[in-house]
């Protein structure tokens, strides 16, 4: 899987269509619970709204089987698609975009709600901040004590970082490594362990 961007912070941008406020909430989102508990936060900060309309991209922009979407009342399809569209489109990640509507007495038809929604998004997006996310794969390793410092210096040196460490009769370490990397890792690895050591796949 390629890098891809992420946003840093959260932010919020308004526009209005025929007398309608559309506040757009962009912020980071890295699983559900995060992004629950900021749908609540601005289900309780605007409790007169209309619609809390929202989509979601919680891993990868590529990945298809990590997004979510919600019309919150508005007609089949004309909001959280096309929010989700927009996001999709981004070429941004793990990100989540919540739309607050007030509604100023003019119907906007379903075409209307759509370009409203994905305009809302899409003008939101230039004003988010971005830093890449490195694509990442998990191994686990087991060595003895002695060689924990010539793996440290490995991790050091390819920019990997580790996930979990467990010390008992030996350890067992979970190291998380950049994709472009890892054949190199491996092959280091097994020069410094004379062959030794390798890594395997986590448990799932």
């Amino acid at each position: 899987m390629p890098d891809y961007k992420i946003p840093v912070e959260e932010v919020m941008h308004e526009t209005t269509v025929n007398r309608s406020r559309f506040l757009c909430y962009l912020f980071p989102c890295q699983n559900a619970e995060m992004f629950k508990a900021r749908l609540a936060e601005l289900q309780q900060e605007h409790p007169s709204a209309n619609h809390h309309c929202y989509a979601f991209v919680k891993g990868s922009p590529m990945d298809s089987q990590q997004y979510g979407f919600s019309d919150d009342g508005e007609p089949s399809g004309t909001a959280g698609r096309p929010m989700l569209a927009v996001l999709q489109g981004s070429g941004i990640g793990e990100v989540a975009a919540i739309v607050v509507r007030y509604f100023g007495g003019v119907k906007l038809g379903t075409g209307g709600l759509q370009r409203a929604y994905g305009g809302a998004v899409r003008e939101a997006l230039p004003h988010v901040k971005t830093t890449i996310k490195v694509a990442v794969t998990e191994k686990e390793l087991t060595c003895d004590y002695q060689e924990v410092s010539d793996i440290q210096h490995l991790i050091k040196t390819f920019k990997a970082h580790v996930v979990s460490e467990d010390y008992q009769e030996n350890v067992k370490m979970l190291l998380a490594i950049p994709d472009d990397q890892l054949k190199l890792f491996e092959q280091q690895l097994l020069t410094v362990s004379s062959g030794r050591l390798t890594l395997v796949n986590p448990p799932r």
